[in-house]
């Protein structure tokens, strides 16, 4: 199972970005799915998340400005980022605590990251 992360970049503060995650393989079903940052020297902090139901969760320094969404469909999520603060700078990894394979394994997957830099 894989987490596949895309949309990182480069943008000036004020500007917007979307990040999108695809999982694939042998999944039979995936539960909550969320995006965490990560910057040098500090650990690794959620952003938000939703459950595979839509319920959603912010960290307090995202809300009103980051949208999570999701497509059980496609196994994938979305993260709108709008009026992007230099602070939010970091990598952006996609995770899911729990994804149950085709064989009825549960397994916890991260993605490999993808940088979003915010210039001042």
């Amino acid at each position: 199972v894989q987490l596949e992360e895309s949309g990182g970049g480069e943008v000036q503060a004020g500007g917007s970005l979307r990040l999108s995650c695809a999982a694939s393989g042998n999944i039979f079903n995936i539960n909550d799915m969320g995006w965490y940052r990560q910057v040098p020297g500090k650990q690794r902090e959620l952003v938000a998340a939703i459950t595979y139901g839509g319920r959603t969760n912010y960290s307090d320094s995202v809300k009103g400005r980051f949208i999570i969404t999701r497509d059980n469909g496609k196994k994938r999520i979305d993260l709108q980022m709008n009026s992007l603060k230099p602070e939010d700078t970091g990598v952006y990894y996609c995770h899911t605590p729990r994804v149950v394979t085709l064989d009825y394994r549960p397994l916890e997957v991260w993605g490999q990251g993808t940088l979003v830099t915010v210039l001042p």
